[in-house]
């Protein structure tokens, strides 16, 4: 990441690096006992971000997701879709360099899966962030993906941008 081997990192110095990482998980991993805004504002809380920073972070988080409506919510009462949008939100609070999304579509049904697809499209081209999406649905990788590496039993085969691999495969 940045030109820096993050495998070979002490500790201390990877736990800076781990900041800088966002990641959405497939099953939202929300905290069931917190609302919506208390599950955005938990990184920021760890941290130790003051409370109006946060408070200001969160509202534009909240904007950002479309999710101003539900913030007292709890996940219980929220859909699969405002539920990944949550975790997308918490995910962007620390304002990370790096976007990991783990299959994080895969649990949504077709039409909230393109609006998942199309606030993670926003998202990049608007903070300029790099997105790295782990998936099998290959409608996906066309629909988000500037470049894609496919990987078999952990190694990488082939990697190119998206035209190229779909037109000229290699493998």
């Amino acid at each position: 990441i940045d030109n820096q081997e993050i495998t070979r990192l002490k500790p201390k110095a990877l736990l800076l690096v781990r900041r800088q990482i966002g990641m959405i998980f497939q099953q939202f991993n929300l905290l069931s006992s917190k609302t919506v805004y208390e599950n955005i504002t938990l990184p920021l809380k760890f941290a130790q971000v003051s409370q109006r920073e946060r408070h200001e972070k969160i509202l534009s988080l909240l904007e950002l997701t479309a999710l101003k409506d539900k913030q007292h919510c709890y996940p219980a009462e929220l859909s699969g879709g405002q539920r990944q949008r949550v975790a997308i939100a918490r995910a962007l609070a620390y304002d990370p360099k790096i976007l990991l999304c783990d299959e994080a579509t895969s649990a949504l049904d077709p039409e909230t899966t393109q609006n998942i697809l199309q606030l993670l499209k926003d998202i990049n081209q608007r903070f300029g962030l790099t997105i790295l999406l782990i998936t099998h649905e290959v409608d996906v990788v066309k629909t988000l993906c500037d470049r894609i590496a496919l990987l078999d039993q952990g190694r990488l085969v082939e990697q190119a941008d998206i035209v190229t691999f779909f037109t000229e495969p290699v493998s």
